[in-house]
């Protein structure tokens, strides 16, 4: 177990941010061609009607228009928009262009011009007549008998043997049972039944999703995206339009944010299809409300939790039922509501436990991959749920989180039982230190003086709250990611990975972990990734992969390249490999010996044996080992308004070792402000119709820099002996904590549980009116 690193655990300056800072061209608007087609798209006003007619005949003459595409002439072919692994778990419920529009904002047509302005002229051209067809707004009318069916088309299915019933708008179910709930509760001393709601968001990423596509000389097609998932983007641009893989080049520069939202292959098929039809670069770029009703969300969530306990204050039974709105499709349905059980349910120790997660069809925006990925909707459940229990066991919830949380070493039957699709991994928890990310965050917030609500008084009312949360790392037997590394001249190297930095840091944490193999300076690594052309596969950045898995490929990769540098350094120094170290861009050998990297390069090509020192390598996860934390939030509520104020926040994180302290302060950072955001203001309102009615900053609340309140990380080593010099994930379980953890601080403060999200001034200040607090 090495803990004194020379590279790795080093707050080192990202390799990227000097040309991020200074403006260069990094972006895929940035390497759009003066002459290239802008896109536009006509989007449905109806949440659910039929395309009777369809007539572009006139826009197709305008002036500056190449091309229109719509249901009646391009190929149908079943696919989803899901970026993850082949077969995909989400159902075949999308075609490029159909007959039928399933939610204001769904495709209808799309026209390539020479400007915006040429373009936008044209669609008003296009004359589309509809049928209006019953909607279905919500949850609960979705499952109702009779309900519309969202997806009455008979081609529609699962691309793996799942539950799929559309004809009922099912879009997946998923369920697992350990023991007999019923029995365990009414053994229980303490039950607690209870429902929980969590709202739609958007990602907001600075940068909206945009595509560019373009001929090269060969006929094949050069697809620049700005995208988290670059090898899923080519094989399913290749499926939508027939076409073989090997005709497609998909390129990922820098990317303005992610988030999850550009884990979906949306705009890509249509440029590419566009350029081959008129030979032409072609660019599209989302607008902002494009992007709030047109891309993608996080699923609103319903869950029910039910849990029993006895005196002693430990867990005997664990229930929850999960409802998620996957929108008018179903990318990632299925995964983020299995994700809602498996990333949370090992986290308390029981005997019983009961899960069933089903999503279903709606005439709403569409649900994706947002980070956190269903645990965030049920982290703010299940822990509002374990603060309440322990009150009403009258325990310190601290404790009763204490007493009741999984450690090293354990396991859980939710590992065995939940999977991406199948079943899951059984495995045991490795690395913990949740106890002392409780401790820690506990002393730093001052846990002891919360005090109770019933003794808080005036118009200002403070009050502390907690949340203990686990996520994971990787999706086990399933991810794979791979990396080539060669050496050059002057000992330098090319590392190539099709690992995606979506502004994480990827790029200079894989390098880190590189140099610490190597025995390298940080600036001897020369880092390319992302092209499906020049870069090995990897499954691309979700699933708080890259580190954790890819991370493993970097290391194995060096480490290959290692052996062959001391073979050919123990040789110029007429001794054994075995005797050969490699440190400080050098070789050492017996009684002060050394030859430097660019002296082993040079003798490799040019000397004696010549061949070129390098690598290839990959990884792929057997286990998915969890990241813990446990977050603290103080807030004021003003008992007058009901507005809720974040006045300091503390996140302990255990993630492992640390590939770089400041990145991993930054993504906590980011994700709990995030997460703040969208505890206290995000949430879509939409009119009687389904039009979404604040698709704009201006009516849309995100948390800035000028709310941000003060946050204190506290990283908390632990070593992962299967992750990369110790290594977990760090970026997703970030943004579990905040809902719950201000929710269970709102009631420490004036005493009203918040049950559904967001909490608005008018939510707390009703649930203040309605339960006698004011």
């Amino acid at each position: 177990m090495k803990k004194n690193f020379n590279v790795v655990n080093k707050s080192v300056r990202k390799i990227d941010s000097l040309s991020l800072i200074t403006g260069k061209p990094m972006f895929v608007g940035d390497l759009k061609p003066a002459d290239a087609l802008v896109v536009k798209m006509l989007w449905s006003p109806h949440a659910h009607a039929r395309i009777v007619s369809l007539d572009a005949s006139a826009a197709e003459k305008m002036p500056g228009v190449h091309a229109v595409l719509h249901h009646g002439n391009v190929p149908r072919v079943l696919h989803t928009t899901a970026g993850q692994g082949f077969p995909e778990p989400s159902p075949y419920d999308s075609v490029m262009f159909d007959n039928k529009v399933r939610h204001v904002g769904d495709r209808v047509a799309a026209v390539a011009a020479e400007t915006a302005e040429q373009a936008a002229a044209a669609l008003k051209a296009i004359k589309v007549v509809y049928e209006e067809l019953p909607a279905v707004m919500s949850i609960e009318d979705a499952m109702k008998p009779g309900a519309p069916i969202i997806h009455d088309e008979p081609d529609a299915h699962a691309a793996i043997p799942v539950p799929y019933e559309p004809e009922r708008n099912l879009a997946a179910r998923v369920a697992m049972d350990v023991g007999d709930l019923e029995a365990g509760l009414k053994a229980s001393d303490v039950v607690l039944d209870r429902e929980y709601y969590t709202d739609y968001a958007q990602h907001c990423p600075i940068e909206p999703h945009v595509a560019m596509a373009q001929i090269a000389v060969d006929g094949r097609i050069v697809i620049t995206t700005s995208t988290q998932v670059p090898f899923h983007v080519r094989r399913i641009v290749a499926q939508v339009l027939q076409i073989p893989v090997r005709r497609i080049r998909v390129i990922k520069p820098r990317i303005g944010g992610g988030f999850g939202a550009k884990q979906e292959v949306l705009l890509e098929s249509v440029v590419a299809l566009f350029a081959l039809r008129t030979g032409r670069a072609v660019y599209w770029k989302y607008t902002r409300e494009e992007e709030f009703v047109s891309s993608r969300t996080r699923h609103p969530e319903k869950m029910r939790v039910r849990v029993g306990a006895g005196k002693d204050g430990k867990i005997r039974a664990i229930g929850l039922d999960c409802i998620s709105n996957s929108g008018a499709y179903g990318a990632h349905a299925l995964t983020v509501v299995c994700n809602s059980g498996s990333k949370i349910l090992p986290l308390y120790r029981s005997d019983i436990i009961h899960f069933v997660g089903e999503s279903v069809y709606t005439n709403l925006p569409v649900g994706g991959a947002y980070r956190g990925y269903g645990a965030t909707q049920s982290s703010f459940a299940i822990d509002c749920h374990m603060d309440e229990l322990a009150e009403q066991l009258g325990m310190d919830s601290l404790e009763f989180r204490r007493i009741n949380t999984v450690r090293s070493g354990e396991t859980s039957p939710v590992f065995r039982a939940l999977g991406e699709g199948k079943a899951g991994v059984e495995q045991s928890v490795g690395s913990c230190e949740l106890e002392r990310c409780m401790k820690l965050g506990a002393k730093e917030i001052g846990w002891k003086r919360r005090g109770r609500w019933q003794d808080k008084t005036g118009r200002f009312r403070r009050g502390i709250g907690m949340a203990a949360l686990m996520q994971g790392s990787s999706i086990p037997e399933i991810d794979m990611g791979a990396v080539s590394l060669k050496i050059n001249d002057d000992g330098s190297f090319n590392m190539l990975m099709g690992a995606t930095d979506i502004g994480t840091g990827s790029d200079t944490v894989l390098a880190q972990i590189a140099a610490e193999t190597l025995g390298c300076d940080l600036d001897k690594l020369i880092v390319y990734s992302s092209d499906t052309d020049m870069t090995p596969f990897d499954v691309g950045a979700y699933a708080s992969s890259t580190t954790y898995l890819t991370g493993m490929a970097v290391k194995n990769t060096a480490e290959k390249v290692v052996k062959q540098m001391k073979d050919v350094a123990a040789a110029m120094m007429e001794c054994s490999a075995k005797d050969i170290s490699l440190s400080d861009n050098k070789a050492h050998g017996p009684g002060g010996r050394s030859v430097t990297f660019s002296e082993i390069a040079l003798r490799a090509l040019y000397g004696t044996d010549q061949f070129q020192i390098g690598a290839i390598s990959s990884a792929i996860s057997h286990k998915s080992p969890s990241p813990f934390s446990a977050h603290f939030a103080e807030v004021e509520v003003d008992t007058q308004t009901g507005k809720v104020s974040v006045l300091r926040y503390v996140a302990a994180v255990d993630c492992g070792t640390a590939i770089n302290p400041k990145l991993s302060e930054g993504q906590t950072e980011g994700g709990v402000l995030n997460g703040i955001s969208y505890a206290l203001t995000e949430e879509y309102r939409f009119s009687p119709k389904g039009r979404m009615l604040n698709s704009s900053f201006l009516h849309y609340k995100i948390m800035t820099m000028r709310d941000k309140p003060e946050i204190k990380t506290i990283l908390v080593p632990s070593y992962e002996k299967t992750g990369p010099y110790g290594a977990k994930s760090v970026s997703e379980i970030c943004i579990n904590g905040p809902m719950p953890s201000i929710a269970n601080a709102i009631y420490n403060a004036v005493g009203v549980r918040m049950r559904s999200s967001p909490f608005t001034p008018e939510r707390v200040w009703r649930a203040m009116k309605e339960q006698g607090r004011i």
